[in-house]
């Protein structure tokens, strides 16, 4: 490669670091402290979650700020005491509108959280609004008024609103919030009806109850392992709008407490993240080129200073996603190479561990 080459390869760096600072100024947040008078059902479906399932109840038992509100917790088949914990913690609040629901197992062609998901809809009666929730989530008292605000202040049908994330997984887990604040137009995601053009994430969804009906519900993605994402694509196929937010200041997500558990938890999803195995190897080799080829380019006579500008701009582009999403700064994003590498590995891993039927989430085996 000519010197003048090697410059030129810096553009689409600076291009996509340039991306992500438009997206962060951009970035839709909710209100503190917002009210609502609509019905609002909270829904969380659970299995084999009692060890982290106290302070996620009590957080949503302690919602202030709307006037109507019924949590539904469904019990999907738990075998390790789940249900007896969310009894536990009803009972430190008498009175409180929680209801404790027994679910059916999945029948033919359902995975397990779809189907979770939908016998939960179906229970939430005449609700304007139906906020799902994970287990490994923790709200703010203000974050459901806050999220149904926002839902109808920014007009869509479909809100996400990512919480912070925290727990194990410091060198992969802020790529979530850094891959759509770099490479998706969030203005353009919420004006195109382009199914594919769509970004969600499954710890926290806010959905106008209409909307969500139009789309078929949680049955139209009942097979789908990214049913997060296939629903707000299902959501834009029938005419409705979907958006992102930070949910950072309202909200915190533990999705994992050991590299072993969050190598399992991407395992189960990564390889149907691209549409295809030559979607994921052209995504992967396009980022390793990008960000994890600077630092070893670095080493090589003549090119040392564009190489540092090209590792320099993946750390800033980390930099602005970390500070727009509540993310750690310093020094996780001087590891940005890093992080690039291991999320490599983990799509490659994905893959061979589907050829080879070995992928099971929760008990259940997955196709």
């Amino acid at each position: 490669m000519t010197g003048s080459a090697a410059w030129l390869a810096l553009l689409p760096a600076l291009l996509l670091t340039g991306h992500t600072a438009v997206n962060a100024r951009l970035l839709r947040r909710p209100r503190r402290d917002a009210t609502t008078a609509e019905r609002v059902a909270v829904l969380l479906p659970l299995r084999d979650e009692a060890a982290r399932v106290a302070p996620c109840l009590r957080s949503l038992l302690a919602q202030r700020g709307v006037a109507d509100l019924t949590v539904h917790v469904l019990d999907d088949g738990s075998t390790d005491g789940t249900a007896e914990v969310v009894r536990a913690v009803a009972g430190e609040a008498p009175g409180t509108r929680l209801r404790l629901h027994t679910g059916a197992p999945p029948p033919a062609g359902w995975l397990g959280k779809p189907h979770a998901c939908h016998q939960l809809a179906r229970l939430a009666g005449d609700a304007d609004v139906l906020v799902f929730v994970d287990a490994d989530v923790v709200l703010r008292p203000d974050a459901v008024a806050g999220a149904v605000d926002l839902l109808r202040r920014a007009g869509v049908a479909l809100l996400s609103p990512y919480p912070k994330i925290v727990g194990a997984g410091r060198l992969v887990q802020p790529l979530l919030q850094w891959s759509w604040l770099t490479f998706l137009p969030l203005r353009g995601m919420e004006r195109s009806a382009r199914a594919s053009l769509a970004a969600a994430g499954g710890q926290w969804l806010v959905l106008d109850r209409a909307g969500y009906r139009a789309a078929g519900g949680h049955a139209a993605v009942r097979a789908e392992i990214l049913e997060d994402i296939a629903l707000a694509r299902a959501v834009k196929r029938a005419g409705g709008r979907i958006a992102l937010a930070d949910g950072s200041r309202l909200a915190t997500c533990r999705m994992y407490d050991s590299w072993r558990e969050l190598a399992d938890g991407y395992a189960k999803s990564l390889w149907a993240s691209f549409g295809s195995a030559a979607g994921a190897a052209a995504v992967v080799v396009l980022l390793l080129l990008l960000y994890a080829l600077p630092p070893l380019a670095a080493l090589v006579p003549g090119y040392a200073l564009v190489a540092l500008l090209a590792y320099l701009l993946g750390v800033t582009g980390r930099v602005i996603s970390a500070r727009a999403t509540g993310g750690r700064v310093l020094p996780d994003a001087l590891a940005h190479p890093l992080s690039i590498a291991l999320f490599a590995w983990l799509v490659a891993r994905s893959f061979h561990l589907r050829r080879r039927r070995r992928l099971a989430w929760r008990g259940r085996a997955l196709p």
